[in-house]
């Protein structure tokens, strides 16, 4: 495995990135991104693992309780903890102003 990349792969990465390095740099990166890219070896080797388990870990599924109905709460019931309230409703700031934009 060799330990360092070429000038010339460095140099189209630093490319793609549109960033410029000096020749120091280019040396320091020709080691640093080799070992990047050994790393991402390491992860493409591994086979012992059970794709099942990739998309659910647990046998759990959820329990969700049944929906029962229940009494409506009044108007006045549901707003007594509201920061404000206009009538029946509650009072919330705008979001979005009349061009579209969203307001600070």
């Amino acid at each position: 495995m060799e330990e360092k990349l070429t000038r010339e792969e460095v140099l189209h990465v630093a490319n793609l990135a549109r960033i410029e390095i000096d020749e120091e740099e280019l040396a320091m990166y020709q080691v640093k991104l080799k070992q990047i890219l050994n790393e991402i070896e390491k992860i493409n080797e591994v086979t012992s693992y059970d794709e099942g388990m990739l998309i659910c870990p647990t046998e759990n599924k959820c329990k969700l309780r049944e929906d029962t109905a229940g009494e409506m709460l009044e108007p006045r019931e549901a707003l007594k903890n509201a920061p404000r309230s206009s009538g029946n409703y509650f009072s919330v700031p705008v979001v979005i102003g009349e061009t579209g934009e969203a307001s600070a």
